[in-house]
């Protein structure tokens, strides 16, 4: 019974809809199999773990979604305020998430057990709306920015803020390394790279308009995109640009993901996603981008305003139908990390 990979990407829309597309890199298509109108009003924010799918709006609801059956799991209100920011936290072992947090314009973050979505506990970490979240990936601590121009550490073990300090200008933008021995903030058209265990700055990346979004591959690049409508590659231990894939949209990306060598089956990651506020999501092979401008693997255009991307890999066998219902139970070895 041999193992196959199906590569998808989700992406949300100031329409209120979300989308989902599978990837197929062989044959290069980028195919959509899903779209619905979920919230209310426009939509902020996308995670995927697995074969499970959370959106978060301005609507203050978080809506569950399974990839295998492209249907339904229902929603989260245990937000009052517009829903910033999602992550899921699953362990290396496991093929599906243990937890699922989120972040509010209230300043609040919000834990859930992902076995069956159960709300843990929420958190007042900030006086203002909460930009971005980033989890280690440890799932023991989270990191927040913030429009009060603050940074918090949460730990998540103990379920309390741990650490808040401020900043010289409000970031839009935090991400943990792949390994989590560091972390990126993004100030306008800067990315600050600090060490993870004493928040040490290490440098400064110059881009050349504001940053939107940014995505670590696990080989040491960060992959930045923005205003200046190009894809750039960083290598995060010289501090330097490895390559640039100018002009990847015509208008702002706002999202990026890098497909993990699990995805690939590849030790060095070589697939990118973008997505962008003119409706165009393309996939890319960056293998030769540092030496000639590569042409989009793939593209689709969804004749929405893209606002967030997010993409995930599904393993199944060859004999068990693609669009099968998701039978994987949580044990006891899963228990929620602030359980812990």
């Amino acid at each position: 019974m041999s193992e196959k990979r199906r590569i998808n990407l989700v992406a949300g829309s100031y329409e209120r809809f979300i989308w989902g597309f599978n990837l197929n890199p062989n044959k290069q298509t980028l195919t959509p199999f899903f779209s619905y109108p979920s919230h209310l009003s426009l939509i902020k924010s996308v995670a995927v773990s697995g074969s499970v799918v959370a959106s978060g709006g301005s609507d203050d609801t978080i809506h569950l979604y399974n990839l295998s059956a492209a249907s339904s799991l229902g929603s989260l209100n245990h937000h009052s305020s517009t829903v910033t920011s999602l992550s899921f936290y699953s362990p290396p072992h496991l093929s599906f998430p243990r937890n699922l947090v989120s972040a509010d314009s209230d300043g609040s973050v919000a834990i859930f057990d992902a076995d069956g979505f159960v709300h843990l506990q929420t958190l007042s970490v900030h006086r203002k709306a909460i930009n971005d979240l980033a989890l280690h990936p440890s799932g023991k601590l989270a990191l927040t920015v913030s429009r009060d121009n603050c940074f918090a550490m949460i730990n998540l073990v103990r379920g309390r803020r741990s650490f808040c300090c401020r900043l010289d200008k409000e970031a839009s933008l935090v991400r943990f390394d792949a390994s989590g021995d560091s972390f990126f903030m993004a100030v306008d058209e800067t990315v600050c790279v600090h060490q993870a265990e004493d928040a040490r700055l290490l440098f400064e990346l110059q881009c050349p308009k504001r940053v939107l979004c940014a995505a670590p591959a696990r080989n040491g690049l960060l992959y930045t995109g923005g205003e200046d409508r190009n894809i750039t590659a960083w290598d995060i231990k010289s501090g330097k640009a490895a390559y640039c894939i100018e002009e990847a949209h015509a208008a702002r990306v706002k999202g990026i993901v890098v497909l993990s060598d699990e995805a690939t089956g590849d030790d060095e990651p070589y697939l990118v996603a973008s997505a962008s506020s003119d409706g165009t999501i393309r996939a890319w092979d960056v293998r030769m981008a540092a030496t000639e401008k590569p042409n989009p693997l793939a593209e689709c255009k969804t004749q929405s305003r893209l606002t967030c991307l997010a993409g995930s890999c599904l393993k199944y066998s060859a004999k068990q139908p693609q669009g099968g219902k998701n039978n994987a139970k949580v044990e006891d070895e899963n228990q929620m990390v602030t359980d812990q």
